[in-house]
């Protein structure tokens, strides 16, 4: 179909897509906001607490995982109780090992694993 300026049927005459809405102004989570489109903007103080995790509070505490060490879905993850063990000696971290590792929870670091919630191995020994 091919419109020409001040065609009603062309939509917004900006040539920008429309965002699929009006948006309010004095939002304070702005366009983002999750309660959606077309609903009304939450409340601050409704909003649900932050993660725990890295930031102002600091980062989490260090844990000690023991148990057995299993393969991912993608090469070279590796997980222990559904833990994604990033880091640490690969030659005591493998498939398979008996193992107990000392590290720290990082919910928010990105990998290609698909699995698992990022653990920071600190160190590792046979169990």
């Amino acid at each position: 179909m091919v419109t020409t300026p001040g065609d009603p049927s062309s939509g917004p005459s900006s040539g920008v897509p429309s965002s699929g809405g009006p948006t309010d102004p004095g939002d304070p989570f702005g366009p983002g906001d999750p309660a959606g489109p077309g609903k009304p903007p939450r409340d601050p103080a409704t909003r649900p607490p932050a993660k725990e995790g890295p930031g102002p509070s600091g980062p989490l505490a260090a844990m000690t995982l023991t148990g057995t060490v299993t393969a991912g879905v993608e090469p070279n993850c590796l997980l222990l109780d559904n833990y994604l063990l990033v880091g640490g000696p690969r030659d005591v971290i493998r498939p398979g090992a008996r193992i107990s590792v000392v590290g720290r929870p990082e919910p928010d670091l990105m990998t290609t694993c698909q699995q698992g919630t990022p653990f920071r191995v600190e160190s590792a020994r046979p169990a």
